[in-house]
């Protein structure tokens, strides 16, 4: 048979209980606080406190359009059409292109003290074999322009050499190496169109 609780009895466990919900109720909030603290001073990469995904960085998204690589060897768009040799001053680099807008040949050129205006010009003698205006034996002459006298021409030297001319030397020999002296005979004949850009 179960015994009365007494009125004493049943104080001291409801008060127990109201102590253990009370510790209770203190270590959630003490759990809660922590976790707050922790987010705060977490590192950007980390924390997300609305447990939200972190947004994509700029990185990580797509580019409107990737441009689009340009081909360095490519022949100059604005150097016209048709079969012609192409002097690009700026890049130091010579084509020869044929009547299909196509590049055969391409090779890099030491310019010349004197340069020749960016445009069409036209090949107007050759020379196969002569002493050049800074004494060096040179082959393969194409001459094509003429600034204040000075005569404005593709050649190669017969030793293969391409040495930066004297900067303050009134010359317009245009040097290259001798396989592409070779190719330029070849392909500019007089009255050949030379088209210079800058």
């Amino acid at each position: 048979m179960r015994q009365r609780q007494s009125k004493g009895e049943f104080t001291v466990a409801r008060g127990s209980s109201g102590i253990v919900a009370g510790l209770t109720a203190a270590a959630v909030a003490a759990v809660a606080f922590l976790a707050y603290q922790a987010s705060a001073n977490a590192p950007a990469s980390v924390a997300s406190t609305t447990g939200e995904k972190p947004a994509a960085s700029a990185s990580a998204q797509p580019s409107a359009k990737p441009k689009p690589t340009v081909d360095p060897l490519a022949v100059p768009a604005a150097s016209g059409k048709g079969e012609r040799v192409v002097y690009a001053l700026k890049d130091r680099r010579v084509w020869l292109v044929d009547e299909g807008n196509k590049a055969i040949r391409t090779f890099t050129v030491m310019p010349s003290p004197v340069s020749p205006p960016p445009g069409a010009h036209q090949v107007t003698s050759r020379s196969g074999t002569v002493q050049g205006s800074d004494g060096v034996p040179i082959e393969h002459v194409v001459r094509f322009a003429n600034v204040d006298q000075v005569a404005i021409g593709f050649s190669a030297a017969q030793d293969g050499s391409m040495a930066s001319p004297d900067p303050t030397s009134k010359t317009g020999g245009v040097r290259m190496k001798r396989a592409d002296g070779n190719a330029m005979w070849t392909f500019a004949t007089v009255g050949a169109k030379v088209v210079v850009v800058p």
